[in-house]
């Protein structure tokens, strides 16, 4: 490429175009405690891990039912070369107990990994809101509705149901999963994820789903969900209602919990889990910030907060870290013999 005016077009439409649909997030951006997706993804250089424990109880049913689970979930995410582009891996481990109910009941206990899951979400549309803080001529316009806010960001979901479990959870083969995941933020502290997914695809235990999650942030460190999922099947529907809450420990580090209610088929429980999401962040900028004299700038108050808090395994782990002592020189005056 010989034209130098088309490098620096090109340098400056890929700047522009990286910049608008940056999807890194200053804080830690958790799918947890819910059981939706965000059509956004965690951005590129960053590893984050959601795990959760939960325990699952429901009345049993005749004949075969699993009326109780206490498991370990863990989702891993993270974003290489596009921005929009998000791989994932989820996995679940638990122990589950299998019923029989019919003149006598009786039941046995079965431990094992029960999911493995690896997808990819593409976000195809990215809705931009208006900046109405800067409105200081007309009070109606800085405090309006946006109606483009009406309009959600949307990302598709492609994932493979892998048959890497343990031999009591597996299926006829590995399976499909297939999604349209959708957010409108309705203001900036309320949002609501709206996920559809068609799952099991090709195998006698196919679902529809959907999900409706809505997030309210009360403070810049707590946030309450509201959450209402259903899953359609062949021979029983699956419905539960759960809410939560989650507490912003540190910029990488969030803990949550929840608490459902369940309905599946004739059987009614719930649902109760615990979890912590923390992020490794090597995320670079694809540009740096300059003055106006086209300095670069070093000391603003991302960058003076970045320096001043570690990580959260860097603070327990500087507990066990000796501090260098200042080594301190003494300057000693002879005096000269007459």
């Amino acid at each position: 490429m010989k034209n130098p005016k088309l490098k620096i077009f090109l340098f400056f439409f890929l700047l522009c175009f990286s910049s608008i649909y940056s999807q890194y997030t200053e804080v830690i951006n958790s799918n947890k405690p819910g059981f939706s997706e965000s059509p956004y993804s965690v951005g590129t250089g960053v590893y984050q891990f959601e795990s959760n424990i939960f325990f699952r109880n429901t009345s049993i049913q005749p004949t075969f039912s699993r009326p109780q689970s206490l498991g370990f979930d863990m989702l891993f995410r993270t974003s290489f070369f596009l921005e929009k582009l998000e791989i994932n891996a989820q996995a679940s481990y638990q122990r589950d107990k299998i019923a029989f109910k019919n003149i006598f009941t009786s039941h046995y206990y079965t431990t094992g990994l029960s999911k493995f899951t690896v997808g990819a979400k593409y976000l195809i549309f990215q809705q931009e809101y208006e900046d109405k803080s800067k409105e200081v001529r007309s009070w109606k316009r800085r405090f309006a509705f946006d109606k483009k806010r009406l309009i959600p960001s949307v990302a598709i979901y492609a994932g493979l149901n892998t048959n890497f479990v343990s031999e009591f959870y597996k299926n006829e083969s590995i399976s499909p999963k297939i999604g349209v995941l959708l957010q409108n933020n309705l203001s900036s502290k309320f949002n609501i994820i709206t996920n559809i997914f068609y799952d099991q695809i090709g195998t006698e235990f196919s679902e529809l789903s959907y999900i409706i999650t809505g997030t309210y942030n009360f403070s810049d460190r707590w946030s309450s969900f509201l959450e209402n999922q259903t899953v359609f099947k062949e021979y029983q529907n699956k419905i539960n209602l759960g809410f939560g809450l989650a507490y912003l420990y540190s910029k990488d580090l969030q803990i949550n919990s929840s608490i459902r209610l369940l309905s599946e088929g004739k059987s009614t429980g719930f649902y109760a889990g615990f979890g912590v999401s923390y992020r490794i962040n090597k995320h670079k900028d694809a540009y740096i910030e300059l003055d106006e004299n086209g300095r670069e700038i070093t000391d603003s108050p991302v960058s003076n907060y970045n320096k001043k808090r570690k990580g959260f395994f860097s603070r327990i782990f500087g507990i066990f870290t000796k501090k260098e002592k200042k080594k301190t020189t003494r300057t000693r005056s002879r005096k000269r013999k007459n």
